[in-house]
């Protein structure tokens, strides 16, 4: 099947994204072919290469999309929000919600790390540690204003992030809990482990 007539180079990236995003979280990076991609684009398989040059570049493209919206979210979501308490909850509410939306691009952004080339994952490594930093920062300046007891702020930071994160293998919309209680319950552990 080729492509239809008069469809936008943008729209047809866009279709090659999410059909990348499916099939990585699908079969993962290695299993998936850009024979397959192209199939459920509607592409032929040597036109992919007019959107994208190679497989490690489309890789790259995904996880480094996830991350660059994930920090342009995070950063709009605590936008105007001075006091530390009132960041880090806006922070968990915000991590949880984009995790739950966002279930592949989380899967293969941690995934899939191990199959980008050096140059790529140094890229991606930075970006993770910028959204990290911005956690550490709510918890630092917590400490300093003597809200927040905290031992080591980067292991708390850490170990925060392991557990919300955590919330993708396991969260069924669904389930017994909505999503508000959940990240009610989240908010209440977190801040337990923190507040003074």
């Amino acid at each position: 099947m080729s492509r239809t007539a008069g469809s936008s180079g943008k729209k047809t990236l866009a279709a090659i994204r999410e059909a990348g995003l499916d099939l990585v979280h699908e079969h993962g990076f290695e299993a998936m072919s850009l024979r397959r991609l192209a199939a459920r684009v509607g592409l032929q398989p040597g036109s992919l290469y007019n959107h994208i040059e190679t497989k490690q570049d489309l890789l790259f493209d995904l996880i480094h999309n996830h991350m660059v919206t994930l920090l342009a979210s995070i950063d709009e979501e605590l936008e105007g929000i001075a006091d530390p308490l009132e960041r880090l909850q806006a922070f968990i509410a915000f991590h949880l919600t984009y995790h739950i939306e966002r279930k592949r691009e989380v899967f293969i952004g941690s995934s899939e790390l191990r199959s980008l080339e050096p140059k790529n994952r140094r890229k991606i490594v930075a970006l993770r540690k910028t959204y990290e930093d911005r956690l550490y920062e709510i918890l630092e300046q917590g400490a300093v204003n003597k809200l927040f007891k905290i031992e080591d702020i980067r292991v708390s930071t850490y170990a925060i992030l392991a557990m919300l994160t955590g919330i993708c293998t396991w969260y069924d919309a669904k389930g017994r809990i909505d999503r508000k209680t959940l990240i009610d319950i989240h908010t209440r552990l977190v801040l337990q482990g923190v507040l003074k």
